[in-house]
């Protein structure tokens, strides 16, 4: 049986208090409560939208969803990793708040690291009041339908207030057996070569139809576009004829990156260089804790697993249109975190060069020679990617449709974080708010309605981890106004930038400007200590 807190008791007995009142009770049942469709999809990046800049994936339906909603350019992530972006969006809290600040399982302690992996949860609290039931409390039906990876059977969605969930079995981060059809996973079954994005569409327009007369949410939380990169074969044969015909990418095919924590860090001048060494031929697990970094988008399976994304987005629109039900839906197009520009490595400590016989079955793009299996795309022009801190890893695409906003089809530079979905959706649909669980959220309603501001100082990232993408320093972050300090755990280097000037994130300002580094590092600090963050401790097996 699930654990019930005081704070969740409180809530239940709230709602229960509200329901007595007639007008209240009529409301949850009345159909003029809007629905509430969260689209959520896995390692999207910023620039991976055409509405975003991307070039080369085609996005019809998300850019429609932008003209018709307001597309938001300083949007967040609460993590740099999974789990603990999809634990914010249910809860409204921060990670480190919650204690659950890695993807799941994690990567276990080595001793090549100097600081041990700080304490976290393997599955979502019990406790925590989310999203799904508080929606569930004001009489709307629940269904998730995709990736869970915040615990297992026993703490999955349908113990944290989904009433339909879709895989029944399976609740990793990942695709069991690829995006092609046999699944291995209960609710899914299908012809042989269906393809699972498509296949989770048909499940949530089935509960659409089935809940066309009662206020529901639905949260369509696609595997797309995590690895394997696997497209659809007719999509992917597409890009291979667009990559065909299009110009010479000016970039070049990676660049290398450092770790800014190290006691001498590489300059740029020494990456350049040194990506033309022997040594660091490969594509994984490179010298001095250096990594590849893509710099184009011309992964065509990539490609054609972002476009039937896309296609999902645009048949979940035209079912609501048909049903009758469109202008009464909210509608939030979301990303988890940032795109997998660099190569997924547990093991850095072992170098290795890529081997062609890992690569017989990938196709190759017909410009770089290179394979494109671990590659997804090119976060171009942020910096960095999946697994870090900088920019690259951590803005992510956010549009949002309501259907009372005024803004339609306008752009927001407001920064704008994971954890105000929750009170946003619940302001949005006329709901009362619950400031003791979305604690860390701020509601982004009324950026529907006029060009404003929110009223907030800074937004923070905690990740007392060692991730699998990018051998970077485990470490912090926060943004306030135009400016992002990041503080890294083994060294205490800082970095600071000036986004507005600097989207980049190439010129390091911390020693210019020292005293504005000291402001945002001590306002990192007493965050930490707000929230109760977990901190690393040395390492006593640490072998360098």
């Amino acid at each position: 049986m699930k654990t019930v807190s005081w704070f969740r008791s409180l809530m239940v007995l709230s709602f229960g208090a509200l329901s007595m009142a007639a007008p209240i009770a009529e409301a949850e049942t009345s159909p003029s409560k809007p629905n509430v469709v969260l689209f959520f999809v896995d390692d999207l990046g910023w620039s991976d939208v055409a509405s975003y800049g991307s070039s080369f994936y085609e996005t019809p339906n998300i850019d429609a969803l932008a003209k018709d909603g307001v597309r938001f350019t300083d949007a967040y992530a609460t993590s740099h990793v999974c789990s603990p972006s999809r634990a914010s969006l249910i809860t409204g809290k921060y990670p480190a708040r919650l204690g659950l600040t890695d993807w799941l399982s994690g990567r276990p302690d080595r001793p090549f690291q100097k600081l041990q992996n700080a304490k976290k949860l393997q599955a979502l609290p019990q406790d925590e009041y989310t999203l799904a039931e508080a929606l569930k409390a004001q009489g709307y039906s629940t269904a998730m339908f995709g990736k869970w990876h915040l615990g297992e059977a026993a703490d999955g969605p349908l113990s944290q207030g989904f009433d339909e969930y879709v895989p029944k079995d399976w609740y990793k981060g990942w695709p069991k057996a690829g995006y092609f059809a046999p699944f291995q996973m209960d609710g899914l079954d299908s012809e042989e070569g269906a393809y699972l994005t498509d296949r989770l569409t048909d499940e949530a327009l089935a509960y659409i139809e089935s809940n066309k007369d009662n206020p529901f949410f639905l949260y369509l939380s696609h595997f797309a576009v995590h690895d394997p990169v696997q497209g659809r074969t007719d999509l992917v044969d597409q890009y291979e004829e667009k990559l065909s015909k299009m110009p010479e990418d000016p970039n070049p095919v990676f660049i290398l990156e450092g770790n800014p924590d190290d006691v001498n860090p590489l300059s740029r001048e020494e990456l350049n260089v040194l990506i033309n060494e022997p040594g660091y031929e490969g594509q994984v697990n490179l010298p001095r804790r250096t990594v590849k970094i893509s710099q184009r988008q011309d992964n065509v399976e990539f490609a054609g697993m972002v476009e039937s994304m896309d296609e999902s987005l645009g048949r979940v629109r035209a079912k609501l249109t048909e049903l009758g039900i469109a202008d009464n839906t909210i509608i939030i197009f979301f990303s988890d975190n940032g795109g997998m520009a660099g190569k997924n490595a547990r093991r850095p400590d072992k170098l290795n060069k890529q081997k062609k016989k890992n690569l017989k079955d990938s196709r190759w793009s017909s410009r770089a020679k290179v394979p494109l299996g671990g590659f997804s795309t090119s976060n171009l022009p942020l910096r960095g990617a999946k697994g870090w801190l900088y920019e690259g890893g951590i803005r992510v695409p956010l549009i949002v449709r309501s259907p009372n906003q005024t803004n339609r089809g306008t752009v927001s530079a407001e920064p704008v974080i994971g954890t105000d979905i929750y009170p946003t959706i619940l302001e949005l649909a006329g709901l009362p708010m619950l400031p003791e669980q979305h604690v860390d959220g701020v509601s982004i309603a009324p950026l529907l309605t006029t060009q404003g501001t929110l009223d907030r100082d800074a937004i923070f990232w905690h990740f007392p981890h060692y991730s699998n993408h990018g051998n970077q320093s485990p470490g912090g972050a926060v943004r306030s106004g135009d400016y992002k300090l990041l503080e890294y755990f083994e060294n205490g280097t800082v970095q600071l930038f000036n986004l507005r000037e600097d989207i980049g994130e190439q010129n390091d300002l911390s020693r210019v400007e020292p005293e504005h580094a000291a402001k945002l590092r001590e306002k990192l600090d007493a965050w930490r200590s707000t929230v109760s963050a977990n901190m690393m401790l040395p390492n006593p097996e640490y072998a360098p």
